[in-house]
């Protein structure tokens, strides 16, 4: 009885190992890499000031579908930080995610005139 149960309890240590090592998969990750991006998009100098005149910018649509593995790379060349749907680019930042799953992410744009990002991952 003790051999057995110290095997059940090995095995459900190796099965709340392997459960606990079982992290998801991010559905996009930080890429630092060199190379082209798949999408490129860049957020100029002054375009906070031109949003606070009222302007509009043309800088990206208000929504991209993209792949899982393409890589999406927003430059922010403004003086202050910005919201691109689930990413926030930094003043003098550059942001490039790698998506890994798909999935959708409907946020914040604070360059687009919607006032919306709809951003799309499909296989």
């Amino acid at each position: 009885m003790t051999v057995r149960f110290g095997g059940a309890l090995l095995a459900l240590a190796v099965l709340l190992t392997a459960c606990a090592s079982d992290e998801p998969t991010p559905l996009f990750q930080e890429d630092g890499s060199a190379g082209n991006a798949d999408y490129s998009y860049t957020i100029p100098a002054g375009s906070g000031e031109a949003i606070d005149r009222g302007e509009p910018l043309d800088i990206l649509p208000d929504s991209l579908e993209v792949r899982v593995g393409e890589l999406f790379e927003l430059i922010n060349e403004d003086d202050r930080g910005h919201l691109v749907g689930p990413f926030f680019v930094g003043a003098g930042e550059t942001v490039r995610q790698r998506f890994n799953a798909p999935g959708s992410f409907i946020g914040v744009c604070t360059v687009h005139p919607s006032g919306e990002f709809v951003l799309t991952v499909v296989e």
